[in-house]
Parts: structure tokens; sequence; C-alpha cells
């Protein structure tokens, strides 16, 4: 290895200034998930895309982005972290730019693409340099509990800053923005931050890198338009699709030589169930999201700028959360337990989202900060406990995992508390309201002009769909809590420091 895992040498000053600028490129990447809620309709009156090309706009980025996060980080433990991540950042950039003065649809699909191929080196890499650059172990759960905490608040951010963006300047700034970011990464970037990579990584597996954009994006693809769209056979088969190819890579990867993601990282006891029950994190947080962003703007009728800003309230508490549940594992707090109490604290979000009427924004909003702490608390010990037992040589494919983890999770989220949502709200709609009223709140706010009454009834039966989603969303994390209280008692991070990948855990 570059860096060798046996050095426990504290960080000092360089450490924590190369983490500050580590965290720049994080931020954006995460915010770019949500930057075109708002610029949107400001993008489509100017470059006058068709439907399909306004969702691909929107989509693309996230798609590709999920597609390639198994094979950049197996790629930065070959070539390097720092190698990649300043890579990553240049095309970033350079994407930003072209996105910002596109003169068509089409152009800025390619660049909102090649956004996502930046964002793809990026997060892995900031993951992977944390596990060379804080190798005492109380600093680098701090460490991933600030990334953790930065990554959350990026997604709230990136909404309210693309509506007070439009507002005052025109739709090309939201992307403007990334470029002093990433011009200091690049130049402070090769200064500060290490390199790390596998010295011994053995030759690329280039077929298992079509197979992982197999297995994710169809699965990605489908479970994110099942909300909206239902149980659309034609979704349904491209999930079945991805889960074929899911199969196949998974095979390549326990017989080939030279993985991709080795199977020797499933070893320790505490990695498989990280990648498991972050995934069920991500559920409870982007399945409580799809609910509340909808209950701000067309419940209880607030604007879109104004639902964004009421809901940056809930992130406030998150940035006390995770060094909270970081310093009691530090005085001897049983991870297990701190994980198990996260999703307890999360169901009780999900609890109190489920006593909401149709007008309960306060609620609402404490819902929200309650669930996201939990969630941010059982994030932050997760990735910290995968990052410890996973060998420093294959950080990148580690981060890598528990990240494409995190996607499916939040498309899961959407998909199966949409789905009970949208089946609680069908049910509660009278038959004799129009047919485009019963499929969505939003189809009955649009005749709500035509048919009197019908916009009290629709609110109600949206907030009962709510409600529904939301005591599943309970029973889900209430049972990770069970699950988590099993599977990571007495776990701690191993002790890694072979290249093959064997890991010596403590407290097992």
């Amino acid at each position: 290895m570059t860096n060798s895992t046996s050095t426990t040498a504290r960080a000092g000053r360089r450490e924590w200034t190369a983490f500050g600028v580590l965290m720049l490129p994080l931020l954006l990447v995460s915010m770019d998930v949500s930057v075109l809620y708002f610029a949107i309709p400001s993008i489509s009156a100017d470059l006058e895309p068709s439907g399909t090309q306004q969702l691909w706009i929107f989509d693309i980025y996230a798609f590709v982005l999920a597609g390639l996060l198994m094979t950049m980080g197996s790629l930065g433990d070959r070539i390097g972290h720092r190698r990649l991540l300043l890579i990553g950042a240049a095309a970033f950039g350079t994407a930003s730019l072209v996105a910002a003065y596109a003169n068509s649809a089409e152009t800025l699909i390619a660049a909102r693409a090649v956004l996502g191929i930046g964002g793809a080196t990026l997060m892995p890499s900031t993951m992977a340099l944390l596990r060379t650059m804080f190798t005492d172990p109380g600093q680098r759960a701090k460490a991933i509990g600030m990334w953790s905490g930065v990554m959350t608040a990026g997604i709230a951010l990136g909404s309210v800053m693309s509506g007070v963006l439009v507002e005052y300047f025109w739709w090309g700034s939201v992307f403007l923005v990334n470029l002093p970011a990433m011009a200091l990464l690049l130049v402070l970037g090769r200064a500060l931050l290490p390199e790390s990579k596998n010295p011994a990584p053995g030759p690329f597996d280039w077929p298992s890198i079509p197979l992982s954009m197999a297995a994710v994006l169809p699965v990605v693809y489908g479970l994110k338009e099942i909300p909206s769209e239902g149980w659309n056979v034609r979704y349904v088969v491209s999930i079945t699709v991805g889960l074929l190819f899911a199969a196949l890579f998974v095979h390549r990867q326990r017989t080939t030589a030279s993985p991709m993601i080795s199977p020797a990282l499933f070893r320790g006891r505490g990695f498989g169930p990280s990648v498991a029950l972050n995934l069920v994190s991500a559920f409870g947080i982007m399945g409580s999201a799809y609910f509340t962003t909808q209950y701000l703007q067309s419940v209880l009728d607030k604007s879109a700028l104004e639902a964004a800003l009421w809901a940056l309230l809930p992130s406030v508490p998150i940035g006390a959360a995770a060094p909270a549940a970081t310093a009691l594992v530090q005085k001897g707090v049983d991870r297990a337990h701190v994980v198990t109490a996260g999703f307890a604290i999360a169901a009780g979000g999900f609890a109190l989202l489920s006593l909401a009427g149709t007008d309960s924004m306060w609620l609402v909003l404490v819902a929200c900060a309650v669930l996201a702490v939990g969630g941010v608390i059982v994030m932050s010990q997760i990735m910290d406990l995968a990052m410890g037992t996973a060998p420093a040589e294959r950080a990148g494919t580690a981060s890598s995992l528990m990240e494409t983890g995190t996607e499916f999770g939040g498309a899961l989220g959407m998909a199966v508390l949409g789905s009970i949502g949208t089946a609680v709200y069908r049910h509660e709609m009278p038959a004799s309201a129009p047919a485009e009223a019963r499929e969505t709140l939003g189809g009955a706010l649009a005749l709500a002009d035509e048919v009197p009454g019908l916009a009290t009834v629709a609110r109600e039966a949206f907030t009962s769909g709510m409600t529904g989603a939301a005591i599943a969303g309970a029973v889900l994390l209430a049972g990770a809590a069970v699950l988590a209280a099993v599977t990571l008692r007495g776990v701690r991070a191993a002790q890694c420091k072979t290249p093959d990948g064997q890991c010596s855990p403590s407290g097992v």
C-alpha cells in the first residue's frame, strides 16, 4: 500500500485542511442531485425540450452516477484516488461550464451525463482518501460523521440554492457555482492530498463494467418511475432484467481471478450488515422526502421556494447528530446500541409523521428532523464501520458499494412507500371524482377550479396516504433496529493489513 493502515499516527493541521478541500466536491456532487428542482421551468422555456428530453435532463445525472460508482471505486484503487479525484474534478468543472451555456436540450443532457461521470469519480475517492488520511479510529469516525452530514445537507441545499439563483440570475448560474470549488480542488488537491492505491491490484476486470451498469441502471430506472407511474409492466420488466444482470455480476465476482468487487470484503463480520443497513437507512430518508416535499407544496399550498426554505429547518439538527453518535462510541458505548438507537429514532420520526393532518406543518417538520437525525446517526456509524473494516487498498471499492447501496435504498424507498401512499390515496378518493384526480394529487388540484370541494378531498386523501406510508416506514425501521442489534453486537472495525483483504476483526 501507498499508506499503510498499520500506522495510527493522529492527523494534524495539514490533514484537516485537506479534509476541508475534500468536502467541496462532496457538497457540490450531492447538491447536483437536486439543483434542477427550480431551474427546470426556466430551462423548459429557454431550450424547449420535449417531455422525454426534460425527464432525461433531470434524471440522467443520477442514473450515470449510480451506474458508474462501483467502476470508479475499483478504478481509484488501481490508478490512485487522488489522481482519479483530480480527473473527476476537471471533468465536473468542464461539464458544468458546458451545461451553463448549453443552447439545446441535447447539449444539456450530454453535459449532465458527463457531470454524472465526474460525480461517480468524486464520491468514492473522497471517502477512500479519508480512510488514508485518518488512520486514528477516533479521528476517522469524526471525519466520516462530518462527511455524512455534508452529503445530507448538500441534497437539501441544492434545491434552495437553485431557487435563489434562478430568482435573481438565469438558469445556467446553478452550474457555474461549481467552477470556483473545482478550481480550488485542482489547485490545492495536488499539494495537500496524499495518494493511495492498491500496489498489486491485478488486471482490471473489464467485463464487470457493463455487467455492473446493466445490473444497476434498469433497477434504479424502474424504482424511480414506479412512484409516479405505478407498477407498469415496463418498469417491472426493467427491474427484473436488472436483477438478472446483478446475479450474473455477483457470479463473476465470485469466480474471476481479479474481480472488480472482491468477495473478501464481505468476509469480515461487519461489512455485509453495514451495506444492508445503510440501504435501509436511505430507504427511510428518501421515502419520507417523497411525501413531505409534496405535502409542503400541494397540501399546504406553499410556493416551491417557500417549501424548499421550510424544508431546510429539519437539516439544522443534522450537524450535531453524527458527532454526538461518534462521541458515544468513543466513550465505550457499543456501536450496535448506537445504530439501533438511530433506527429507533428514525422510526419515531415516521410515527410522528403518521399523526399529521392537512394542516400540520410543524408536526411534519419536526417528524422530518427526527427522522433525519436518526438516519444520519445510522449512516455515519455504518460508514465508519464499513471503512474501518475494509483494507485501505480497497477503500474505493468499499466506499462505492456503500454509496451504490444508498442510491438503491433511496430509489426503493420512494418506490415502495410511494406505492403505498398512492394506493391509499386512490382508495380514499371518491369514485365520482374525475379520473385524473383519482390518479394523483397534482391531477386533482389542476381540476380544483372546475369541481367544487375536490381540492379538499384530494388533500385529505393524500395526507391519509402519507400517514399509511409512514406507518409502514416506522415498522420497517423498527425491524432494522432489531436487525442492527443482532448483527452488529460486539463488532468493531477490523484491523486489515494484507492486500488480499483478510481482516482480523477485534471484538468478534
